[in-house]
């Protein structure tokens, strides 16, 4: 039984997964789905799914059978209107844990496993479950497979009584789980975001920044031990916030993009050696810059200061009616290469105009497994 209904599990999962690879975009593009976010689990909302139930036996008889003509609806009455006669498009909602996700996100794009530097042959011991035994202590002790032993050897004697189904375990029937201790690289992994946050930038820029933002973090995480987030907001100045604010200031100032690219140099100096590090540095604008010295001097940071410490550079321009939408030109006139070592371009752009090129500036930041 128990066997049985961890297949129907398997199989009920694996139709999930395919209602999400089927509709990836839809899913990637939907902003209610970060505010389902728990965790490491999110809760997505699939259409035409039956919820796994039980099935019972002919209903012809019984309970409701009363006076009623056929096809009359339920609770008709006088002065009532009638439900309608659609049929209605279900949906349920499934706990997905984000590895899954990025899993999915994976296989769909095409994208290569990152290849860790630095450090990355740094160890941590830790325990790892690979077994069942009879010994071991109480703390350890698997409740499931200790009810099958107690189960199993009730039924080989003839001593389980299905009117008065107790199973009591003897020591005999107590099963514990076994470990190792597993050394792992520890490879761990610190995104820099930096936004835009002046006039021209509105609530839909947000939103989009919001929903990349929320992708790159669950793919980096997939890859990595451990994941450390920073955020910067600029307009002429730079300042390091926390994430709720990041999604949610605005000013009113122009733009110095300099500053951000400043304020990273100075965080990264400060609290990350690139050495025991794996760096993302993700800049988000609609490419407004104050001046063409600004960016002159913006080129510089990024290659003489950012990239010799970062696995890469990534920025993503937002559509914005108020936006010169210059800025990117600009990084691929300096860097035409993108600055490229052994795995491809270290400097990667991408265009964001609307929710729908998520799903494609994700594939152009990590198709180089970096």
């Amino acid at each position: 039984m128990v066997n049985s209904i961890e297949q129907d599990h398997q199989r009920f999962r694996q139709i999930v997964r395919g209602a999400i690879r089927r509709d990836l975009r839809r899913f990637i593009s939907r902003g209610d789905i970060l505010a389902r976010e728990g965790g490491r689990v999110v809760s997505v909302p699939i259409h035409d799914i039956d919820i796994p139930t039980f099935r019972y036996g002919d209903n012809s008889g019984g309970v409701g059978m009363g006076e009623g003509e056929e096809g009359q609806s339920v609770g008709q009455g006088q002065g009532q209107a009638q439900g309608g006669d659609a049929e209605g498009r279900h949906a349920i909602e499934v706990d997905v844990a984000l590895d899954e996700l990025a899993d999915i996100l994976a296989d769909e794009l095409k994208l290569p496993r990152i290849q860790p530097r630095g450090r990355h042959e740094l160890t941590t011991i830790r325990d790892k479950y690979t077994g069942i035994r009879p010994i071991g202590p109480a703390a350890l002790r698997h409740f499931k497979r200790t009810y099958r032993e107690a189960l199993r050897r009730q039924l080989s004697m003839g001593l389980y009584d299905p009117d008065n189904p107790v199973i009591i375990p003897i020591k005999n029937d107590l099963r514990f789980r076994s470990w190792n201790e597993v050394k792992k690289p520890q490879s761990n992994a610190v995104i820099v975001y930096m936004m835009d946050v002046s006039g021209s930038m509105g609530d839909e820029q947000k939103e989009l920044v919001r929903l990349e933002a929320f992708w790159i973090d669950t793919w980096l995480r997939r890859n990595y031990q451990g994941i450390e987030s920073r955020y910067i907001v600029h307009d002429v100045r730079a300042a390091e916030v926390d994430r709720k604010t990041f999604f949610s200031i605005r000013e009113d100032g122009g733009t110095r993009i300099s500053s951000a690219y400043h304020a990273c140099h100075e965080l990264l100096q400060r609290h990350y050696d690139n050495a025991d590090w794996n760096i993302y540095l993700f800049h988000f604008s609609d490419g407004d810059n104050s001046s063409d010295a600004d960016n002159r001097l913006c080129v510089k940071v990024i290659d003489e200061q950012l990239l010799p410490r970062c696995n890469m550079f990534g920025y993503c321009q937002v559509a914005s009616s108020y936006g010169s939408g210059s800025f990117i030109n600009v990084l691929h006139e300096a860097f035409p290469d993108g600055r490229p070592d052994d795995l491809g371009p270290r400097v990667v752009t991408s265009k964001v105009n609307g929710r729908d090129d998520v799903l494609e500036s994700l594939r152009t930041f990590f198709k180089q497994g970096r």
